[in-house]
């Protein structure tokens, strides 16, 4: 796993070990950011399901000013300590260590870009999304992103899917405030 854009490019990220923790592919990545392009620059990120940082990190190389890394497990936040010194971006990141709903209503600003890419086998994505819509947790202009293993179905109320992309067994849906 590495940064694959940005003044960090090619920067290797430290992972986990096993097999537990399913990290965005570099492929998946590659074309996310991509369509991301243009909302990157100057954007600040909250990135609820970190594990290792991959998402936030990212766009922080490419020109994010600020990411906001949330998970429960403190593995995965001590994975994500170790890549945020060795590409030196302390200053532009808040840490927090909760659940992604508690993250969810604690938080006191809007973000340009939310990546929500829980563990597959659970469904926090739809919660996750109907919280962002309620709370009005997305700047105008903002994007939701949704990393799962199938494609969406239904709706969320506040939300819109405006773009839905398939990779391999990745689906990859976009949100916008309705």
């Amino acid at each position: 796993m590495r940064i694959i854009g940005g003044k960090h490019r090619g920067r290797k990220l430290a992972e986990f070990a096993g097999d537990d923790i399913r990290p965005t592919s570099d492929r998946v990545k590659e074309s996310l950011f991509n369509i991301l392009s243009v909302r990157v620059t100057g954007a600040y990120v909250l990135d609820l399901f970190c594990g290792s940082g991959n998402l936030g990190l990212e766009s922080l190389s490419r020109g994010a000013a600020g990411a906001h890394f949330n998970d429960i497990s403190r593995d995965s936040l001590a994975v994500l300590k170790k890549n945020v010194s060795a590409m030196g971006v302390g200053a532009a990141c808040t840490v927090t260590n909760c659940d992604y709903l508690a993250c969810l209503n604690a938080a006191k600003r809007q973000y340009d870009i939310i990546f929500i890419d829980p563990p597959y086998r659970f469904d926090y994505g739809v919660p996750a999304l109907d919280t962002i819509a309620a709370r009005g947790l997305l700047s105008e202009g903002g994007v939701a992103v949704y990393e799962r293993d199938r494609a969406f179905t239904g709706t969320v109320n506040g939300l819109e899917m405006y773009d839905e992309r398939k990779y391999g067994k990745t689906y990859i849906s976009f949100f916008k405030m309705a």
